[in-house]
C-alpha cells in the first residue's frame, strides 16, 4: 500500500477516534454491569451504530495493551472469543500496517463467519496513552476467501491509558462501527453488539490476569 496514501488515511481515521471520545453528546447507554458501560449512537459513517465501551482493567497499561494491540506479537487470538487470527498482511512502518482478522459464526450461527482487512495505525499520546485506529481498505494481497463474508470496519480502535495513582489499573475506551455485510436483520446485529462488547472487556480482563498474574 502507497505509505503516503495509507499515512493520509489513518491519521483522518485517528483524528475521527479523538472527536468520538472527546464529544459526549447524543449517546444512549444500552449495556452497563460489571464495571462497563456500553453507550451507541447512529454512525456518520454508514446505515448504523458507533458503539463505545468504558471500563477500568486490572492491570497496567503495557499488559492491557499487549492483550489489545492490533500489531505482530498480539495476544488477541489467543483470549477474545471473537477473534479467531489475526495476521499481518503488509508492515508499512513500526506503528503501522494492514492486517486481517478473522471472527468465527455467532449467534447460534445467523452471523456466519467473517473478515475484516484494516489499515491500522498506533498512536502514542503525551499522558502515556496508547491507541489503535483502524479502517477497513481493499488490499492487493487479501482478495475475499471463500468461507467468510468480508466485513467493513468504519473508523474504530480504542484508548489504552493510565489512571492517575492506580499504576496498576488501566482505563479502557473502545469504538466500534462495523457492517458486517451479508443479509443479517438489524435486529441481530443491534444485540450482537452490545453483548460482544461486554463480554470483550470481561475476557480480556481474564486474560491480563492469565497471561500476567
Amino acid at each position: 500500500m502507497d505509505p503516503a496514501l495509507a499515512a493520509q488515511i489513518s491519521e483522518a481515521v485517528a483524528e475521527k477516534m479523538l472527536q468520538y471520545r472527546r464529544d459526549e453528546s447524543g449517546w444512549k447507554i444500552c449495556r452497563e454491569g460489571n464495571g462497563v458501560s456500553v453507550s451507541w449512537r447512529p454512525s456518520v459513517e454508514f446505515p448504523g451504530n458507533l458503539y463505545r465501551g468504558e471500563g477500568i482493567v486490572n492491570g497496567t497499561p503495557e499488559q492491557v495493551w499487549d492483550c489489545v494491540k492490533p500489531l505482530a506479537g498480539t495476544l488477541r487470538d489467543k483470549w477474545d472469543e471473537n477473534v479467531n487470527s489475526f495476521e499481518i498482511i503488509e508492515s508499512i512502518t513500526d506503528t503501522q500496517c494492514v492486517s486481517r482478522t478473522t471472527t468465527p459464526s455467532a449467534v447460534m450461527k445467523l452471523i456466519s463467519p467473517r473478515d475484516f482487512v484494516d489499515l491500522v495505525l498506533v498512536k502514542t499520546y503525551e499522558d502515556g496513552t496508547l491507541s489503535s485506529n483502524a479502517t477497513s481498505v481493499e488490499h492487493l494481497l487479501c482478495p475475499p476467501k471463500p468461507g467468510y463474508v468480508r466485513g467493513f470496519n468504519h473508523p474504530c480502535g480504542c484508548f489504552c491509558g493510565p489512571l492517575p495513582g492506580e499504576p496498576n489499573k488501566t482505563s479502557l475506551v473502545t469504538f466500534f462501527q462495523t457492517d458486517l455485510s451479508g443479509y443479517l436483520p438489524q435486529g441481530v446485529v443491534d444485540s450482537f453488539f452490545p453483548r460482544s462488547m461486554a463480554g470483550f472487556y470481561a475476557n480480556l480482563q481474564k486474560a491480563v490476569k492469565k497471561f500476567y498474574g
